[in-house]
């Protein structure tokens, strides 16, 4: 199943230590580990630990390349610009040459054309090394990822599941730690004013069936696998509805659910459909219509579905679709607001 595919992709464990120190590591070691950059002052150094051993980043990095969007979410608030990016599936081929109109949501903070290294699950080598890097930074890669990135240059694997961690790893990386921790409690001050707002609607609201979906043969309930996407739900204040087999919600591993075991959920007084396409898009060079890319065909089929539009949920008129991208994609910051954003405006009245 395709989306089942892409979803443990994108979803994962957490980092289990992001720790920095000064060191001078020697480049030949038996785990794998990133050697430093040689160009840099080795005096300078910083040794950031996470699943895969530590990494070692000296200097100021000044080239760094994106191996996912969450990466490049990563560098983007923290102002830092990316020479390369590989996103998750082809929105785009080509350069990026005009990124605002070829990157979903962030790509208006690129300043600059930056190179297209290809699709994440199998960038190019060559497009990486032609880049000449400081360090790469990328998306739950793989060993053999990592071990291949770290001949290039020093590389840090990202979990999605842990956002904080990752920014926090990112930014001790860069020298940046302080500026990260002023972006987590920025956040957290977003996150605590969307549940203020949301508030009178949850009352009369609490109860929401949030479920993730390429098509409806490939439904997922949303669990701790979906990281922000349902962090946020719970932390504005809705309580999740899951079937009663389903005993471990906060599980990481994925729970598909199928259409036919949905009535079993019809306490839910909402459901957020999180949708997502990942076939190839007809317009490559154009991102006005992503999100009905990314919306329309799951929205169509549960639509002309009879067990979807038996729900309470559906004839009240209170199922909400979602692009999967704006918090699969990007668990950090930036995504949590543009998440916020969209369940806002679809979510809640006008004054």
């Amino acid at each position: 199943m395709r989306f089942n595919r892409v979803l443990k992709y994108l979803s994962s464990t957490a980092i289990t230590a992001v720790a920095i120190s000064a060191c001078q590591k020697s480049p030949d070691n038996p785990t794998g580990n990133a050697v430093s950059n040689p160009s840099s002052n080795s005096t300078d150094c910083r040794t950031v630990q996470h699943t895969m051993g530590e990494t070692e980043i000296c200097g100021n990095s000044q080239k760094v390349v994106a191996v996912g969007p969450a990466a490049l979410e990563a560098l983007l608030i923290m102002d830092i610009q990316p020479v390369g990016f590989a996103d998750h599936f082809p929105v785009h081929q080509g350069s990026y040459d005009n990124p605002s109109q070829q990157i979903p949501y962030v790509g208006d903070r690129i300043t600059l054309p930056i190179a297209n290294i290809g699709i994440s699950s199998n960038p190019s080598l060559e497009a990486i090394f032609q880049l000449q890097p400081d360090f790469i930074l990328g998306d739950r890669l793989t060993l053999d990822q990592y071990n291949a990135f770290s001949e290039i240059a020093p590389t840090l694997p990202l979990e999605l599941s842990e956002s904080e961690a990752n920014l926090m790893a990112v930014a001790q990386a860069v020298d940046l730690t302080e500026r990260a921790e002023e972006i987590l409690i920025e956040a957290e001050q977003k996150v605590a004013a969307a549940r203020r707002n949301f508030a009178p609607f949850v009352a009369s609201n609490p109860k929401v069936l949030l479920l993730s979906a390429f098509d409806l043969q490939n439904m997922f309930l949303a669990n701790s696998a979906h990281g922000t996407c349902r962090s946020v739900v719970e932390e504005v204040g809705f309580q999740l509805v899951a079937p009663p087999e389903f005993d471990n919600i906060n599980s990481d591993v994925q729970l598909p659910i199928s259409i036919e075991a949905l009535p079993q959920l019809n306490e839910a007084d909402l459901v957020i459909m999180l949708g997502a396409n990942f076939n190839p898009p007809e317009q490559a060079n154009n991102l006005e219509p992503f999100e009905d890319y990314q919306l329309s065909d799951i929205e169509k089929s549960w639509k002309e579905n009879a067990i979807a539009q038996s729900l309470d949920a559906s004839k009240a008129g209170r199922v909400y679709f979602i692009p999967a991208y704006l918090c699969l994609g990007l668990p950090g910051p930036i995504g949590t607001e543009l998440y916020l954003d969209e369940l806002q405006e679809q979510l809640l009245p006008l004054d």
